[in-house]
Order: C-alpha cells, then sequence, then structure tokens
C-alpha cells in the first residue's frame, strides 16, 4: 500500500443502495484506505441503515441530501466537502456504489491520481467483453464516436463512473463544471477538452449483476442530458441555416427584377453571377451575426471579449461564403434550382465549420 493513499479520498453517491455498498466500503477500509466519502443522494428511509452501518464500523464520512438531486450535484457535493474542510485531501477516485468495481482497478486509479496530478483519469471498460449489457454496450459505443466525431474527445468509456483526478483540478474546473444528474460526468470530459486537461486511461474489469438492474441510468432522459450540448450547437446550426437560405431566397425576389441573373463578374479571376453572389453575402452576413451570438453565448460558453475572437469567427465566415458561391454557381450544375444546389453544399460547409469553430474560434486558452 503507498503512503500517499491515506492522501486520497474515495467518493461514493449513492441512491437507495444494498448490502453491497459495505461489502465496497469494507474492502476498500482493508485495502488501506482511511478516507471514504458516501454521499446518499435522496435514499429512502429504508435504505438509510446501510450508510449507518458504514458511519459506524468503517469510520465513513456521511454527506446527505433530503430528496433525489442527480449524481452531477452529489459528487460536486462531496467535492466541495473536500475543498472546504479537508486540506490533507489531495486527490480524489469516484466509485460507483453497487460493487462494479474491483479493489485492484480502485487502487490502480488512486495511484495513477498521485503519479499524474495535471490528468484526469478514466478506468474504462473493455466493451467487447460478453458480460457487458447491451444497453451498456451500445449505448457507450454510439457515445463514444458520437463525442469524437462532434467534439474530438477520444475516449473508450465516456460513462465510466472509476475517475481520478488531483485536489488541484477539482478546484480550478470539475467542483464548477456544470450538469446535475448523469450529463455531469460527460461534461467533465468536455471540460477537460476545452481546458487542455490530459486524460489518462487504464482498463478496468467490470462486474455486472442482475445484468445492472440496479443502475439508476434513465435512457431516454439521461441520454437528451448527456446529449445536450451537442443538440444545442445542432439547433444553433440549423436555425442559422434556416435563416440562411430564408434571406437567399427573400433577397432572390428583391435583387431579380432589379439585376436580373445574367450579369457576370470576375472574382478572383472567376467569372460569377452578381445575383448568386450577393444574395450569399447578405445571406451570410445576417445569418453568420445570430449564429455567432448564439454559440459564443451558448453553446461553447465563450465569456472572452477578445476582438480576436470575432476576427477568427468573420475570417471563418468570408472564407465559407467564397466557398459556398463558387461551388454553388460552379458544382452541381445538373440541379436546376441554385437554392437546392445551396442546401447541399451549405449542409457539408456547416459540418466542416462546426469542426473549425470548436477548435480554433471558440476554443478556451488556459
Amino acid at each position: 500500500m503507498g503512503t500517499f493513499y491515506h492522501e486520497i479520498a474515495i467518493v461514493i453517491p449513492a441512491l437507495n443502495p444494498d448490502d453491497r455498498m459495505i461489502t465496497l466500503v469494507k474492502e476498500l477500509t482493508e485495502a488501506g484506505f482511511e478516507n471514504i466519502i458516501l454521499v446518499d443522494d435522496g435514499s429512502e428511509i429504508s435504505n438509510r441503515k446501510y450508510f449507518k452501518t458504514c458511519k459506524e464500523e468503517y469510520n465513513c464520512r456521511i454527506l446527505r441530501h433530503v430528496i433525489n438531486f442527480g449524481k452531477g450535484i452529489a459528487l460536486k457535493s462531496a467535492f466541495n466537502h473536500i475543498l472546504d474542510n479537508r486540506p490533507d485531501i489531495n486527490g480524489t477516485v469516484t466509485v460507483d456504489c453497487d460493487g462494479q468495481h474491483v479493489i485492484e482497478d480502485i487502487l490502480t486509479c488512486a495511484r495513477l491520481v498521485h503519479e499524474h496530478p495535471d490528468h484526469l483519469i478514466l478506468g474504462c471498460r473493455q466493451f467487447d467483453d460478453k458480460e457487458i449489457p447491451l444497453r451498456s454496450r451500445f449505448g457507450n459505443k454510439f457515445t463514444r464516436h458520437f463525442i469524437k466525431l462532434l467534439c474530438g474527445i477520444n475516449v473508450s468509456d465516456t460513462q465510466t463512473g472509476l475517475r481520478g483526478m488531483s485536489r488541484t483540478l477539482i478546484q480550478e474546473y470539475f467542483a464548477k463544471t456544470k450538469g446535475e444528474r448523469f450529463e455531469y460526468e460527460m461534461n467533465m470530459l468536455l471540460c477537460a477538452r476545452e481546458s487542455q486537461i490530459p486524460i489518462l486511461e487504464f482498463p478496468i474489469r467490470t462486474i455486472y449483476l442482475e445484468n445492472n438492474e440496479s443502475s439508476h441510468f434513465n435512457p431516454f432522459i439521461d441520454s437528451i442530458r448527456i446529449y445536450k450540448v451537442f443538440l444545442k450547437f445542432m439547433l444553433s446550426s440549423l436555425s442559422s441555416f434556416v435563416i440562411d437560405i430564408a434571406l437567399y431566397y427573400l433577397l432572390g425576389l428583391i435583387f431579380r427584377p432589379l439585376i436580373g441573373d445574367k450579369v457576370q463578374i470576375s472574382f478572383f479571376g472567376l467569372e460569377i453571377s452578381l445575383f448568386i453572389l450577393l444574395r450569399s453575402v447578405l445571406s451570410r452576413l445576417g445569418s453568420s451575426l445570430y449564429n455567432f451570438t448564439i454559440n459564443k453565448r451558448q453553446v461553447f460558453h465563450n465569456e472572452s471579449k477578445d476582438y480576436k475572437i470575432i476576427l477568427k469567427y468573420y475570417t471563418l465566415c468570408i472564407c465559407q461564403l467564397i466557398i459556398s458561391a463558387l461551388l454553388v454557381d460552379k458544382a452541381l450544375t445538373f440541379i436546376f434550382s441554385s437554392t437546392i444546389r445551396k442546401c447541399i453544399i451549405d449542409t457539408i460547409l456547416f459540418t466542416v465549420s462546426f469542426q473549425i469553430q470548436r477548435e480554433w474560434v471558440f476554443k478556451k486558452r488556459k
């Protein structure tokens, strides 16, 4: 047992636990962990006896919520308790209460927190294992590929409950991370990505009892919470896309009687329709102002007043505008309607634009 383990707190959020929590606490105590914090997240009175046993027999610290607030709030309650009352604690390992995590893996996680205090440590399940329930395999694989595509977060287990982090990371980042329920764990990954906190994974063995029926994860409601951040960007992009297309169409009604659609001008050495160019420029200007405001404040939560952000954004917009106008005029010409051509081309460009906005325009700096 490493001499540093007394500086590590084990945090166990629990809702209506059973004997498995007592077994887990017993094994943790026998392994040498001295600081075990249990968060009773609104358990029924009949289940409180398990917390009482852990307190009386194994000297656990009990934090109690009178109602169920959710896993995210439970974890942050423990984090804030450590920050406010335990200056001797230098790191934390979060563990599920149902005995899914074996002691050897918890010890490994604690050791990695000590050795890599600047990293977020993830104990990752191996989803090729046939013993893992189908809903866990499917849900995690889908989420893993989804956030890798949209957010560039490449981890093998996005929903693992076995995580380790130093006191510094908790104080500066994770105690402030938004999220009340299961979405908090996803937001931790997003926070790590945005704050350039390196993530260190290690493989773990996971025990599933009764096909994971004890899990309080609601596949529908909690999935919506987890994907909320992605849905916000999609809605922002979709609404600005609709504004762009609507303006493009309306400006066509205005400009067609004025200049017609036959006038060609030289644009970077290429002949392009003035009718299409004007509509593209003005519609993109209107939709981009809307999109910049929504993405900055609601999607990427960037509160910086640095003027470079808007310069970066409009550099992207100008490049996207030029590419869009050229492709609408020169590509897919077998499609008669330029509005339909624009829909197809800009759908592709919006996807590319998200990646650039995330990685360059609104990326938060340390």
